[in-house]
């Protein structure tokens, strides 16, 4: 497995820190989170990291957005639950959960074509530019390749699907590491191909063409299941 990256860590962390004020003074269900730069000021760490902070309590329900206002608590029922998908265990698992996504981000990402606004798309348009960039640099692209996905979950306007994604976080990591380490070294041309799949995803949500964007994931996430056993289409 790989390890993880230090953000991620360092955003877990702060992810921890903010769960454990939920409900506590001045941050009690319904009421106003403080904005970015103080929360990145008072736990000493970038607002890029604290973002992903947000977005994972974002994606469990725990704080909700408002557009110009900022992030507020949200009040969980007690009994409420973070799915837990637990791990793959098994080579028809591991094939059920990519033919699971296939369905699932073609979904998400006609809709984030259709309805995401104009920043939502920057920050795919920028997590895509991430990737790239740490494949180029001949990084594993795991982790900026997960925040590609999640981030177009997020720009769906819908917080089931991205809760959904983020849930399905260690189930992805472990596939797009299954189909690296089987597929050998990441050749040139591989990295060529798998850079071209997400350019047509990022194309087509900013065309806004939900049509062409579900082709271009399907193609995107096939290909991941050829690589890995074969053209079963």
């Amino acid at each position: 497995m790989t390890e993880a990256s230090p953000d991620r860590r360092l955003g877990d962390k702060v992810y921890e820190q903010l769960l454990a004020l939920l409900g506590t003074e001045g941050f009690e269900p319904h009421a106003r989170l403080p904005g970015e730069i103080e929360l990145a000021r008072r736990f000493a760490v970038s607002r890029p990291v604290l973002r992903q902070a947000l977005a994972r309590l974002r994606a469990e329900g725990r704080i909700s957005a408002r557009k110009g206002s900022g992030n507020y608590v949200e009040a969980l029922q007690p009994q409420a639950e973070i799915v837990e998908f637990g791990p793959l265990t098994s080579i028809p698992d591991i094939k059920a959960f990519l033919d699971f996504r296939c369905a699932l981000e073609g979904e998400i990402v006609a809709r984030t074509a259709q309805d995401a606004p104009p920043s939502a798309v920057q920050e795919v348009a920028r997590r895509q530019d991430a990737l790239e960039q740490a494949l180029l640099a001949g990084g594993s692209g795991i982790d900026e390749d997960i925040a590609f996905h999640v981030a177009i979950a997020a720009a769906c306007g819908n917080r089931f699907f991205e809760m959904t994604m983020t849930a399905l976080v260690a189930q992805t990591r472990f596939s797009i590491d299954l189909v690296r380490k089987l597929g050998g070294p990441m050749q040139a041309q591989r990295r060529q191909a798998v850079l071209a799949e997400h350019r047509a995803i990022v194309a087509a949500i900013e065309a806004g063409d939900p049509v062409a964007a579900r082709a271009a994931m399907s193609a995107h996430l096939e290909g991941g299941i050829a690589r890995l056993f074969g053209n079963t289409r």
